[in-house]
């Protein structure tokens, strides 16, 4: 194929020709280009800044008191309010137990005491079931704040019997009964027996709307009260109530009996002065001119023979 001749012609003419652009030109025009960039970005870097707003915080949603632990005045002592736990579980307010922990410590620190150095703390704990090492965590924020827990006033015997061996005395209460127990209604069914595997020190109460039992000793200084019957498995040395709800049928019963004080009902009796002889089982019991105090065997052999007397089949005996 042979080139036209027309074509190269004008492509020659256009290079020769002076008024179009060098390539030296054009190279030096694109070398120029950084330097514009470089000021035009400058130029941007000048200008104000916009300020942005932050969006303001979310404020928190505000405690359910009732999920709390509130201290209560209650004359000489205060009452720890311990928040009634199915209640507020069954509307999903309820805190974890390092929650309910940590905030009542805030508030404890936060704020000025009104209450004296040493001041008696009774634990209000309703239907919550606490073990002994939940009550040993609120006994040290207590502590710390020169506060006493004494008292554990609940439902649970559980919470109860975790109470018991801490230490602490106890009121074991019904479910809808509060720190302070009215009397029960005449015919009303006492509630379960409390069984206490633990010896009892001085300065523990116990208190029960049932039969009261202690596989244990119960030292001086301590106190069973109970509107049923108390049995001892070991040895009586501090004060027995029975009956307390004023029934002169209940009896307290021990391996050793030698008790500071006894009350049947509104009987009260205190037991000899003297030495302390072997364990022989023995009860106490209403009789005609008082308590009395029989050994074990003598008084089961006594109701024995009473119910024959009276037409009962022997297995209805005592």
């Amino acid at each position: 194929m042979v080139p036209d001749d027309s074509a190269s012609l004008a492509i020659t003419e256009a290079v020769a020709d002076p008024d179009m652009p060098s390539v030296d030109a054009s190279i030096a025009a694109l070398s120029d280009m950084p330097e514009a960039a470089a000021q035009t970005n400058s130029e941007v870097s000048d200008a104000p800044e916009v300020a942005v707003a932050a969006a303001p915080p979310v404020p928190a949603p505000p405690i359910d008191p009732r999920t709390q632990l509130r201290l209560r005045n209650d004359g000489d002592r205060l009452v720890l309010m311990m928040p009634n736990g199915p209640q507020v579980e069954a509307e999903g307010g309820a805190l974890s137990w390092g929650e309910l922990l940590q905030h009542f410590k805030q508030r404890l620190n936060g704020g000025e005491p009104f209450w004296q150095p040493n001041t008696t703390v009774h634990l209000a704990a309703r239907d919550r079931l606490l073990d002994a090492r939940q009550l040993q965590a609120l006994d040290e924020i207590l502590t710390a704040a020169q506060l006493t827990l004494k008292r554990v006033a609940t439902s649970r015997r559980q919470t109860a019997m975790a109470a018991v061996a801490a230490g602490y005395s106890v009121d074991q209460l019904e479910a809808e009964d509060t720190l302070v127990q009215s009397p029960p209604a005449p015919g009303k069914p006492l509630a379960e027996p409390l069984y206490l595997q633990t010896t009892l020190r001085g300065g523990v109460e116990i208190r029960h709307p049932g039969t009261i039992v202690v596989m244990g000793d119960v030292n001086p200084g301590s106190s069973l009260v109970a509107e049923g019957d108390i049995l001892v498995w070991g040895r009586l040395r501090g004060m027995a109530h029975a009956g307390s709800g004023g029934d002169r049928s209940r009896c307290i019963m021990a391996l050793q009996m030698h008790p500071t004080q006894l009350r049947l009902a509104d009987l009260v009796a205190r037991a000899p002065d003297g030495p302390t002889g072997d364990y022989l089982p023995e009860v106490a019991y209403a009789g005609d001119n008082g308590i009395r105090i029989a050994q074990a065997q003598a008084f089961a052999r006594q109701h024995f023979n009473a119910t024959l007397e009276q037409g009962a089949q022997p297995t209805d005996a005592f």
